[in-house]
């Protein structure tokens, strides 16, 4: 059994394309993952180019922080060809680690490049000799599948020196992870080459074996509610887990403004002063304001019953809580230049929050447009305004109805 070592665990965040890559690093992430425009699985990101790439990986460096590129798709012979000369682009950017999936991926990036390899969650892994196994192949970290205990992690810890990176926050599949092929089977779109279809959060109709429909209070359907280890972070870090993963590189700079802050803030929380941490349910409510859908620990706690899905249907309501994004703020004359993301009026109750500030609470008393004219509402998409407001507030923070 080896010695587990507490460190501080990175913390991992999406990033869908630049913009989101600044805010996740701003907010409190160590590292970033982001797909390229190929050999990616999230086909209806924006994704990055080679050059954005470059442009990314010197703004998180910068910062003394990593980028890492998903190159996780399962690869085709009509691939295959292409495969080098993308890996050695990548490894000549400096890109800190490339997350992969398919064994023939591995042995490329081995041979003919300097690239640190972490096994993607698409690979499953559950238990320590699939863990060994891999280690074997040259990989320095292990993404373990979603569907991994607690107990399991231990395990795999107690009996492996590896990297090992676990989800903490995001949406589940129903399927085991990458294993999924009914968005193949009804949509012709391959859910492993990412272009899920998300069949599981269709609404269906049931019939019973004669064929007769069954009638229930709604449709019925098998999407899972999304992932939430908010609760178990103080065991993850005496665990030894070496990197806390959120998932969601599709998600706005609102949602990963609002999750990367929260973790980062429970994380540094409990590290820097473990005796006397508190679960703090202000986190929760923040967490639980930015998604459209509940969460739980779901395979942590070997709970994985009917608590952790929908079978009857749900209504996913786009959130409009995200009012508006500061892109500065004038000392002396007290005002915030706000650009709206949702509309706002005079006299609405808001909150601002920051990496560099607690929640600010304010109503909104006056605001002005762009040529200092006074409005009462701010309803154009974008639309820069200023807010007068006696608290600093600092670019990038973010602006939310107060609930």
């Amino acid at each position: 059994m080896k010695e587990i070592v507490i460190k501080k665990p990175e913390l991992l965040a999406p990033a869908g394309d630049l913009e989101r890559l600044k805010i996740a690093l701003l907010y409190g992430a160590d590292a970033v993952y982001i797909g390229g425009s190929v050999f990616g699985l999230r086909a209806n990101a924006a994704n990055f180019t080679l050059k954005e790439i470059k442009k990314g990986v010197t703004y998180a460096h910068s910062l003394g922080k990593k980028v890492y590129v998903t190159v996780n798709i399962v690869l085709h012979n009509k691939e295959a060809k292409e495969l080098l000369d993308y890996l050695k682009a990548l490894d000549k950017i400096g890109v800190d680690a490339i997350i992969v999936s398919d064994p023939a991926i591995i042995k490329v990036a081995k041979d003919n490049t300097n690239l640190e390899i972490h096994l993607s969650t698409q690979q499953s892994t559950l238990n320590y000799e699939a863990v060994e196994f891999w280690k074997k192949q040259g990989v320095s970290r292990i993404v373990l599948a979603r569907e991994t205990t607690k107990k399991e992690i231990e395990d795999i810890i107690n009996k492996v020196d590896i990297e090992i990176e676990t989800f903490i926050h995001g949406a589940m599949c129903s399927s085991i992870s990458g294993r999924c092929v009914l968005s193949n089977f009804l949509t012709a779109r391959d859910s492993n080459r990412g272009g899920c279809s998300q069949v599981c959060r269709w609404d269906f109709k049931l019939l019973s074996e004669n064929l007769k429909p069954i009638e229930g209070e709604k449709d019925f359907t098998f999407c899972t509610k999304d992932l939430s280890m908010l609760t178990h972070i103080k065991e993850m870090i005496d665990m030894g887990i070496s990197s806390f993963k959120i998932e969601g590189r599709m998600r706005s700079i609102y949602y990963i403004a609002t999750v990367v802050g929260v973790y980062r803030k429970a994380i540094d929380k409990y590290y820097n002063s473990n005796e006397n941490y508190e679960y703090n349910e202000k986190y929760e409510k923040m967490l639980r304001e930015c998604a459209n859908r509940d969460s739980v620990p779901q395979f942590f706690n070997n709970i994985n019953d009917e608590t952790c899905q929908y079978y009857n249907g749900r209504m996913e309501v786009s959130n409009q809580d995200f009012l508006g994004v500061v892109l500065e703020y004038d000392d002396e004359l007290k005002l915030a230049t706000i650009e709206q993301r949702n509309y706002f009026k005079k006299g609405d109750l808001v909150e601002f929050f920051g990496p560099n500030n607690d929640i600010i609470e304010y109503q909104i008393d006056k605001i002005l447009d762009i040529d200092n004219n006074l409005i009462d509402v701010v309803r154009h998409p974008r639309q820069i305004v200023k807010i007068k407001i006696d608290k600093k507030l600092y670019k990038n923070d973010m602006m939310k109805k107060l609930k």
